[in-house]
């Protein structure tokens, strides 16, 4: 079973503040910069300039349909799938996992609305930027196993979040500037967004970027430290 995603805002900041004093350090420009990306690079930068790294094209979502993202997929066989993975390690009391991956118990928080979950079958896995919204910003142009493995993408916790099935829903695939989460979670939920973008290597439209600037001027510039996948 993949379990292995880092807990979220206070133990994240952590854990990034531990891994920056051991990495190496790469220029934050290296995050979007074309012909400088390597899957398995590691970056490190802040939000604040992993913003601005973040390269502007306009948005087309020209033939776009929700199955050319092959989800949800059981990549290590185990009988659980990535969503029922999602939902089994953010889980804040973990559920008994039965037969067939089937979950009993167990309790969440829903960071989008701060609303306590005890029954799985009300969550959602929500990928926190949105499929429709990745074709739109470059997942057009790639291979079909680029976007299952973006769909999937169990490497990094920042991409998939398990929330209440309402919040999602009212989420749908809109960006940062139509949509944000309660404002307790703005700050983590942006960095989030930065750091999905980066490590996919897509890009905002020029509205969604000057949005993401302002809502930042909000935030604390924290350290960021991602692994590129593409």
């Amino acid at each position: 079973m993949i379990i292995a995603r880092v807990l979220r805002p206070a133990i994240l900041l952590a854990l990034a503040t531990a891994l920056l004093a051991g990495l190496t350090t790469t220029p934050a420009s290296a995050a979007a910069a074309h012909g400088h990306r390597s899957p398995g690079r590691v970056v490190n930068t802040t939000l604040y300039d992993g913003i601005e790294a973040l390269p502007i094209a306009p948005e087309d979502r020209t033939g776009y349909v929700r199955t050319a993202f092959r989800h949800w997929i059981d990549a290590d066989k185990d009988g659980c799938n990535t969503r029922k993975e999602v939902i089994i390690a953010e889980a804040v009391e973990a559920p008994t996992v039965g037969p067939g991956c089937s979950l009993t118990g167990g309790r969440w928080y829903s960071a989008y609305d701060g609303v306590t979950v005890t029954d799985s079958g009300a969550l959602d896995v929500d990928h926190l930027v949105p499929l429709a919204e990745a074709w739109d910003s470059g997942a057009s142009a790639w291979s079909p196993q680029e976007r299952e493995a973006y769909a999937n993408d169990l490497g990094e916790d920042r991409d998939l979040i398990a929330v209440t099935a309402r919040s999602n829903r009212q989420k749908a695939d809109k960006d940062v500037t139509d949509w944000l989460p309660m404002p307790s979670y703005v700050c983590t939920y942006i960095t989030d967004w930065t750091v999905d973008k980066t490590r996919w290597g897509l890009t905002v439209d020029a509205a969604e970027k000057d949005r993401l600037h302002q809502l930042a001027a909000g935030c604390a510039n924290e350290p960021i430290t991602l692994e590129l996948a593409r």
